[in-house]
């Protein structure tokens, strides 16, 4: 009889999920929060025999399927957000100024989403237990819509990189195709409403930063280049990251646009250096929160 109870725990759960109505609260945490949605179902759930047996696996693969598609409906209705502070609305940051030193970074990824790269990337992250920042770029995004509901569904954040990725001079009705027509795909394919915006090649004055922040999306920079859409050799790679990073930075690297391997390549190792320094690895909005934490701590101690 025990060796039954993996096969009825799941459908049990959805059942009983969907009947109290909390499919979105649960999906929510499993999907953004994939490492203690797992942990919380585990209990109810014999390890050795799910990995054993076949149906049991494809039971709790439809179980997930069935909670992401739950999430992305409700995140379409309610219109899920990444919260932004006020006074970064609008505004060009290139790193966070921590009043705290605290040895915190932030990746992130541009250029995707991108066949096989985004989900080795992906892959790397989730087995460091990392959220990341993902700049995609619409017609990519179009292209490959699976792997942007995937950066999604493991819990990093998605932003705004254009539409057609270019560099020459935009009037304004151009800009906002690019941007708000980028915008509206994210939250069509992933239910996620952006405020977060890179612009191509980190171009100031084409004419893409001035809508952006007049539309009050966060213009997000770097303050750490790894350099990889140049393909160094991988140690040259790791070396650009490390050597520019200080707490709050941000790191730039790519996912997609092209051949990416080195990027992967390097990537773990980068991760390894990071946390030998004692390092944490947070998503730009995090990083705006804490600063912005900082700054309030500091008004009132005026």
């Amino acid at each position: 009889m025990e060796n039954n109870k993996p096969f009825l725990w799941p459908e049990g759960i959805l059942i009983g999920l969907l009947a109290l109505g909390g499919v979105f609260s649960l999906g929510l945490m499993m999907l953004l929060r994939p490492n203690t949605s797992e942990a919380q179902i585990r209990p109810n759930i014999n390890v050795n025999n799910v990995s054993a047996n076949t149906g049991t696996q494809q039971r709790i693969e439809k179980f997930k399927g069935a909670m992401l598609m739950s999430w992305q409906q409700q995140a379409q209705v309610k219109g899920f957000s990444y919260p932004v502070p006020s006074r970064f609305q609008g505004t060009i940051i290139k790193e966070a100024k921590l009043t705290q030193a605290e040895k915190v970074i932030a990746l992130t990824f541009d250029d995707g989403p991108w066949p096989e790269t985004t989900k080795q990337v992906l892959d790397i992250l989730k087995s460091n237990n990392i959220k990341g920042t993902f700049f995609v770029v619409g017609q990519n995004l179009k292209n490959y819509p699976e792997l942007g509901k995937q950066i999604v569904a493991q819990g990093h954040v998605i932003a705004n990189h254009t539409w057609h990725h270019w560099y020459h001079y935009f009037n304004q009705q151009a800009a906002a195709f690019e941007i708000d027509r980028t915008t509206d795909l994210i939250y069509q394919v992933t239910g996620v409403k952006t405020t977060l915006f890179r612009p191509p090649g980190g171009m100031m004055h084409n004419g893409l930063v001035g809508y952006a922040k007049g539309q009050k999306y966060t213009v997000v920079m770097w303050s750490a280049d790894s350099t990889d859409y140049k393909q160094p050799a991988v140690p040259k790679l790791i070396n650009n990251v490390i050597k520019d990073s200080r707490p709050g930075g941000i790191v730039l690297m790519h996912d997609g646009g092209g051949n990416r391997s080195r990027t992967v390549q390097a990537l773990p190792e980068i991760i390894s250096n990071f946390r030998k320094q004692g390092y944490r690895f947070v998503t730009v909005p995090e990083l705006l929160e804490m600063e912005d934490k900082d700054l309030k701590l500091l008004a009132n101690k005026k």
